[in-house]
Parts: C-alpha cells; structure tokens; sequence
C-alpha cells in the first residue's frame, strides 16, 4: 500500500472515532488530523471538509454492508435451506464489530440531520441486497411466487434484522435462540409460496 493510501486510511479511522466520540457537530478537523498523525494540510488533500469525510465513512458503510456476493438460486438445493444459509452469511457481515461501529456512527447523525439521511438513503437505494438475486432467481423458477425481488427481500431482511441486527447494535448482544432463522424464512416462504 503506498504511503498516500496509508495516510488516506489513518484519516478515515481517525475520523470514524472522532465522529463517533463527538458527534458530527462536535467532530474537529483538527483531532481528526492529530489521531492521524497527520498535517491538517494533508487531510485536506484528502478530505476538503468534515462532510466529505461523513460521505467517505457513509459509502464504506454501503460498501461494508454489501461486500457478500450475491447469491444464485440452486435447483437441486431446498430453498429454505438456501435462505437461512445466505441470511446467516449476509447477518455475519453487517454484526461484525467494525461494521456495527461504523452503522452507529452514520446512523447517529442521519438521525440528526434529515437531508443527510435522504441523500444517504437514496446512495443506499442503489445497492442490491445479495440474497435479491436468490429470490429473483427463486420467483423464474417458480419456486416463489413472482413478485418484486427487491420488495421481497426488504420483507424478509425486516424480519431477520427485528432479531439478529438491532439487538446487537442497540445492546450489544444477540438474544436470537436457535430455529429463529428457520421462523423467518418459514414465514416468508409461507406468505411467498407459488400460486396454484
């Protein structure tokens, strides 16, 4: 990694703490560039204000919450056991401990700021969930119901996130039991079972 990549990283996790101790309101260039251990010259090749820094942090959310592949429907495999296995891999992603640092720390001043959490809305709104391909290739098949895929999967991802995302970003604990996965996807299968 070259040195300006280097320095360029130190930034964001610098400015990741920062924000998350202050507030965006409460975040200063200045300690931004000292936890660093940079210039505030240097920053500012990088970063030309602490909103394009929030936007960085915002996108490496994105970025965070999508980095599992998407993944493809297999006919010789039941569909339930596909779900829960895609829900398990997508809900390891988005509770690993950086990745619910980072969600707190954008989700916090997106609550603050009503245009921020619009225009971050619509930059989420272009990104595909990865199991939007499985139930879209589900619904061809006909193994679901045809619907849309993407509407489809926010119903079911509502499900699973009320107990394997919150409670570990609201409390720091997963309370989920065993056969909760297998509930979400039962009662989403249930709702999405082809028509006859």
């Amino acid at each position: 990694m070259k040195l300006t990549e280097i320095k360029r990283k130190n930034i964001i996790e610098a400015a990741v703490e920062e924000f998350r101790e202050q507030g965006f309101l409460g975040a200063n260039i200045m300690r931004i560039a000292k936890r660093a251990d940079v210039s505030s010259r240097t920053l500012y090749k990088h970063f030309e204000n602490k909103e394009a820094l929030f936007q960085e942090i915002s996108k490496i959310m994105i970025e965070r919450n999508s980095a599992m592949l998407p993944v493809g429907y297999d006919l010789d495999l039941p569909l339930d056991r596909q779900l829960v296995t895609a829900l398990e891999r997508y809900v390891g992603v988005i509770t690993e401990p950086e990745a619910i640092g980072l969600n707190r720390m954008v989700i916090a001043e997106l609550l603050r700021d009503l245009d921020r959490s619009r225009a971050f809305f619509v930059e989420f709104a272009t990104h595909d969930y990865p199991i939007t391909n499985l139930i879209a290739e589900a619904m061809e098949a006909g193994v679901l119901r045809k619907a849309d895929p993407a509407y489809a999967t926010n119903q079911l991802l509502g499900l699973v996130k009320t107990f394997f995302f919150w409670p570990e970003f609201l409390l720091g604990d997963n309370p989920a039991t065993d056969g909760v996965m297998e509930d979400c996807v039962a009662m989403f299968l249930s709702y999405y079972k082809p028509d006859v």
